[in-house]
């Protein structure tokens, strides 16, 4: 299947191998993955950072063909960097897009996620959090629920399983047959706070990606309930595969010390988890003081742009026909966040709305992320 399935080889290859039948593309830090079924038929999980539609289409044909077309595209969660080109991809090749129901109102227009915390600390990634954007989009004309049952739309060897804690709704992916995991941000294989661990992209199991984990409780018992299937490979939002025994025994170790090493030691979901249903954001618990100057968080977040100025500027010249040939460049697939003003929900301080600084109705959001 899998050399079949490669029907060219450029250059600079947009994919990577991650399982039998499976393909990821890192769109800057954060990977979205082909799943191909035997009869060639395929789906998308996850759509990446905005801006990156374009390398995502290559990749399609690099792996399928010239004008292939996914059955349907599936959600883990529908974070800013797990939803970023979908609505052009969806629009463009007309498919449905599933998705559990808690995530819905991230999907509709209809609510904010609770707010990315960025005093968890831990590193550049998690420092720059509070620039992160938590508007919905709006995706309603393409959108289908999961089926209950647990069965994956275009994938009949899968099952989905709920894996909430990171969001209300996360949801991850798993073939029986050779034990093959596309866990989304249930747990990822690198640590998911460090700028450095981007660049490194060092193989290591980590819990979910704390400055946007909002109940602790529940990701605990999403970690636990990925370990019990055994995996043999993981797929993961963020991070390189990882498979066999080296997998197995770093997550059973996130299993016995999740509060130890998962759990930051403070910040604004640690004691209290942010309240959603399937409208969005009921309550979220009041935000916590950041120890790490904001004036840090935006030095990092010039050096993630240098980054992507250098790979930007290392892609145009590997297709200089001086130096395709060779091969001297390779890209360096990395993306400088858009820094987009944003509110935060708050939990009620008995203010009436029009004079309370902090006020923030979970119902009334109309800005959309694109």
């Amino acid at each position: 299947m899998e050399a079949s399935a490669r029907k060219s080889h450029p250059t600079i290859q947009e994919s990577f191998p991650a399982a039998p039948g499976v393909w990821g593309v890192k769109t800057a830090f954060v990977n979205l993955y082909f799943i191909a079924e035997p009869d060639g038929s395929w789906v998308l999980v996850d759509a990446g950072l905005y801006g990156y539609k374009q390398k995502i289409k290559k990749a399609v044909v690099e792996l399928f063909g010239e004008d292939a077309r996914p059955r349907a595209i599936l959600l883990t969660h529908g974070h800013f960097d797990h939803i970023g080109s979908l609505r052009e991809l969806a629009a463009e090749w007309r498919v449905p897009v599933y998705a559990h129901p808690l995530e819905f109102p991230y999907l509709t227009g209809k609510s904010n996620y609770p707010p990315p915390d960025a005093s968890v600390g831990g590193g550049g990634m998690a420092y720059m959090a509070f620039m992160y954007p938590k508007k919905p989009i709006d995706v309603s004309n393409n959108l289908e629920l999961l089926p209950p049952d647990g069965s994956v739309p275009g994938l009949p060897s899968w099952r989905w399983l709920h894996t909430p804690g990171h969001t209300a709704g996360h949801v991850s992916f798993f073939r029986e047959s050779d034990r093959t995991l596309v866990a989304g941000d249930a747990f990822i294989t690198r640590d998911g706070e460090s700028l450095a661990a981007v660049l490194s992209q060092k193989r290591k199991v980590h819990g979910p990606p704390a400055y946007f984990t909002s109940d602790w409780g529940a990701a605990q018992h999403s970690v636990e309930l990925l370990a019990d299937l055994n995996p043999e490979i993981a797929a993961t939002g963020h991070g390189l595969p990882m498979r066999g025994k080296e997998l197995q025994s770093q997550l059973y170790q996130l299993v016995q010390d999740f509060w130890m090493v998962a759990v930051p030691d403070h910040g604004r979901y640690v004691h209290e988890p942010a309240v959603t249903d399937e409208m969005g954001v009921v309550s979220v618990p009041p935000p916590v003081s950041n120890p790490v100057p904001k004036v840090l968080a935006v030095a990092g977040a010039v050096a993630l742009a240098g980054i992507a100025l250098a790979a930007l500027r290392n892609r145009k010249a590997a297709k200089h026909p001086r130096y395709a040939a060779s091969g001297a460049f390779r890209e360096q697939e990395a993306k400088p966040l858009q820094h987009r003003p944003f509110s935060h929900n708050r939990v009620a301080t008995g203010l009436p709305p029009d004079i309370d600084p902090n006020y923030d109705d979970p119902n009334g959001h109309t800005n959309n992320y694109p």
